[in-house]
């Protein structure tokens, strides 16, 4: 039992590797943007699309997981990733790259629904939050290869391939089905859910407790945030420094690397101190960091911010999610739907930053993402009884 109990959460973990391919749309949408040469509110769109899904899909997932179960949705929704990581390997036309990252954001939606409450239920106990952050490490670390994947893939790829930057598709691809087969040879005992499956409107109805509805805002500013500085970043250094993208393309690994030490550390420092403490300096040095991307011209004051948000924004998704999913333990599914519908915050924080920096350079999109944090300094108070 035990050796099952281990196997489980090592394949639960690869499927938090599969979750990050989602960030790959940041880079992603650059070097479509540069190949078909795009204007940032119509290459924000793809991060946008990626996002969207979450707004239809998230709450019907939290139904179907009553009906079908945890594990059967995520390896559902593996098999949607998987598809959409297929499809860019036969081009990057406009309407390709649309179905792929529409593919893309459903079976990333269908994931975070699912795989989060399923580590409920593999770990039967124990820190729920810090478990989730080392999750988020895991998904990190696929969210800060992609732009390495796509700049070797751009420079190093044999040309016979055809591939160029959208080998990442291909290598992650491979990795997706490895996934895939890991959970679905796992066994993940699951109780089985008594009572009556709630609607879609009593679902939606749960956004009325507090705790809920302001957990969901705040998620919506982190992953707006997370999103709008995965794809702002290497725009800030091209515009400010006058970097290549192939060069620029750093700061969006500079931004994973620090999240993926921000979840990694997050794990540890959410077992010794209060989940308010913790979420607190987080959000200061996310404000830090939104005032020298405003003001900074140097490389080092935009490295420090790219680094600064990356570690303060590591750990708000898990806080905020783990705060409402144990604030309604006989709703869990429901609550879960509802969270990853925050997601959302990925279509609509990319498209205000598109259209803020056509206007008022990136400037403006800083100023988009600084309204976020502004939300979270409030959502502190949430966090007394943690």
């Amino acid at each position: 039992m035990q050796k099952t109990s281990k196997f489980a959460l090592l394949s639960v973990m690869l499927c938090f590797f599969t979750m990050g391919f989602v960030d790959l749309v940041g880079i992603a949408s650059n070097y479509v943007k540069e190949d078909l040469g795009l204007n940032d509110s119509t290459a924000n769109i793809f991060p946008s699309l990626v996002f969207f899904w979450f707004l239809i899909f998230s709450v019907p997932t939290g139904m179907l997981m009553n009906k079908i179960g945890r594990k059967k949705t995520v390896l559902l929704s593996l098999i949607v990733t998987v598809v959409s990581l297929f499809i860019p390997l036969f081009g990057e036309n406009f309407a390709v790259m649309l179905i792929a990252f529409s593919l893309l954001g459903i079976g990333n939606a269908l994931m975070q629904t699912s795989l989060n409450p399923l580590v409920s239920t593999v770990l039967k106990g124990g820190n729920l939050a810090s478990t989730l952050t080392f999750g988020q490490f895991i998904k990190a670390i696929a969210s800060f290869l992609a732009p390495y994947l796509a700049m070797w893939g751009a420079t190093q790829v044999i040309p016979e391939f055809g591939l160029g930057w959208r080998a990442l598709f291909f290598i992650y691809f491979v990795v997706g089905i490895l996934a895939t087969l890991a959970l679905g040879t796992t066994h993940i005992e699951e109780e089985p859910i008594t009572g009556k499956a709630s609607t879609f409107a009593e679902c939606i109805k749960l956004l009325g407790t507090p705790i809920v509805l302001l957990s969901f805002l705040g998620i919506m500013c982190h992953v707006g945030i997370d999103v709008g500085t995965n794809t702002t970043a290497p725009k800030i250094l091209m515009e400010k420094l006058g970097m290549t993208l192939n060069d620029a393309a750093f700061a969006t690994s500079l931004y994973f690397i620090f999240r993926t030490i921000g979840c990694l550390t997050g794990s540890f420092f959410l077992r010794v101190m209060s989940n308010r403490l913790f979420f607190i300096i987080s959000v200061c040095m996310m404000a830090v960091s939104m005032l020298l991307l405003f003001v900074g011209i140097e490389k080092w004051e935009l490295y420090t911010a790219i680094a600064l948000v990356g570690y303060g924004n590591s750990n708000v998704f898990s806080i905020c999610f783990a705060k409402a999913l144990t604030s309604m333990p006989e709703k869990q599914n429901e609550v879960s739907g509802l969270m990853i519908m925050g997601l959302f915050g990925g279509t609509i924080f990319p498209l205000l930053m598109g259209i803020m920096s056509d206007s008022f350079g990136q400037a403006g999109a800083v100023l988009v993402m600084a309204v976020g944090v502004i939300y979270l300094f409030t959502y502190i108070k949430q966090l007394k009884q943690a």
